[in-house]
């Protein structure tokens, strides 16, 4: 029976993984940490094979006030939690890193990309990547995961802003992109995967297919019983502006992983059209990761 420690409590990653764990490995034992309080520090690490480290800042708007508290949650309560994990002689430790390592709005990313951080968030993230580095040995496998847009019901994040536009804006932009993405379904099984596998090294988890925004956004409009106005024109628009804004970019650029290897996660997938349809019929609150 494998166990597994999930740090991070009321984590959108981290819920849904035990949820999933509960109907695909009943036999697993799941236990939540919260590590917003040092009260964790009590914990008997000894008891746990692996580590899913999820606890992190992420749906914050970013200041000079609080870049400081971006680097003491996901970068060093990343290692203490992982020094602590490795001296009680867990095997695994399991770390949900970003695509904004790599700082790019657009454009395509291969495994030979160098990751540069840039903002907060990102240089948080890479920080914490970095030194999990210098604890990997033959006795604690580290897995970091760089995973892109994560959705399904009930996230936060960009996908719930689609949402919101796709069912709300009187037009949407017609544009011929391609963005990777990740189903959280996808994604909880990676993780088995990398339990199962103890896996080591940097993972690049995503959907087998890149997906378009416009497209996604008839899904959306469709899941919810609405049909979707398009306008060639105002794609347009939206290219002409993409040059001199991040959000554009951001939302109706180009961005993917090309050259990564696409797992074969050993558990049903579910086709694009399939999993934003689902996700966007559930629209619950939900919860960052």
């Amino acid at each position: 029976m494998e166990r597994i420690l999930i740090t991070g409590a009321e984590s959108y990653i981290g819920d849904s993984f035990a949820r999933w764990l509960g109907v695909h490995c009943p036999d697993c034992s799941v236990f939540i940490q919260d590590v917003r309080t040092d009260d964790w520090k009590q914990l008997h690490f000894s008891a746990f094979d692996t580590v899913l480290h999820v606890a992190g800042i992420v749906h914050q708007k970013q200041t000079d006030e609080n870049r400081s508290l971006y680097f003491h949650v996901n970068r060093d309560l990343t290692l203490e939690i992982a020094e602590a994990a490795k001296a009680a002689g867990v095997k695994q430790f399991l770390f949900l890193s970003t695509m904004s390592v790599y700082q790019k709005t657009q454009g395509m990313i291969g495994p030979a990309t160098p990751p540069v951080g840039g903002d907060a968030y990102g240089q948080s993230k890479l920080e914490a990547e970095q030194g999990l580095a210098l604890l990997r040995d033959a006795d604690f496998c580290v897995a970091v995961l760089r995973p892109p847009m994560i959705y399904g019901p009930g996230c936060k994040g960009n996908f719930r802003s689609l949402i919101r536009i796709a069912l709300g804006a009187p037009l949407f932009p017609i544009v011929q992109n391609r963005r990777s993405m990740l189903y959280i379904d996808h994604l909880c099984a990676f993780l088995k995967l990398c339990i199962d596998r103890r896996l080591d090294g940097v993972f690049f988890p995503q959907n087998a297919e890149s997906v378009n925004t416009t497209q996604m956004a008839r899904w959306i409009a469709s899941a919810n019983g609405k049909k979707l106005h398009a306008s060639r024109l105002l794609g347009l628009l939206v290219r002409a502006a993409m040059p001199f804004s991040a959000k554009l970019q951001k939302a109706f650029g180009s961005l993917t992983y090309e050259g990564t290897e696409v797992f074969n996660f050993e558990y049903d997938t579910v086709s694009n059209e399939a999993s934003v349809r689902v996700s966007a019929e559930n629209r619950g609150e939900g919860s960052g990761r």
